[in-house]
């Protein structure tokens, strides 16, 4: 599972109080844990750190944030929120 999933992935949170909102990954922690933030509610100063199972890979990844965070440039929280606009807009 974690093999699909990579820096920039977008995310749906599928458990917790964070559920049901969009997400993208800004770390990878190991096999079975990954960062997330959405630039709104979960900053990425302060990521969230999931369960992979308890996230659902959308199959995309923001290119622009992917470049960003594998070279260890900084990436803005109004980046990663406007980014997802079109996810959590559809909810």
């Amino acid at each position: 599972m974690t093999s699909e999933i990579k820096l920039g992935s977008v995310v749906f949170s599928t458990a917790g109080r964070d559920s049901g909102r969009f997400y993208v990954v800004v770390e990878i922690v190991d096999d079975k844990f990954v960062k997330i933030a959405d630039g709104d509610l979960r900053r990425i100063a302060t990521p969230k750190i999931k369960k992979i199972k308890h996230v659902k890979y959308q199959g995309e990844i923001i290119d622009k944030l992917n470049e960003k965070l594998v070279e260890g440039k900084k990436v803005f929280d109004a980046e990663i929120k406007s980014a997802l606009r079109a996810y959590n807009g559809s909810i």
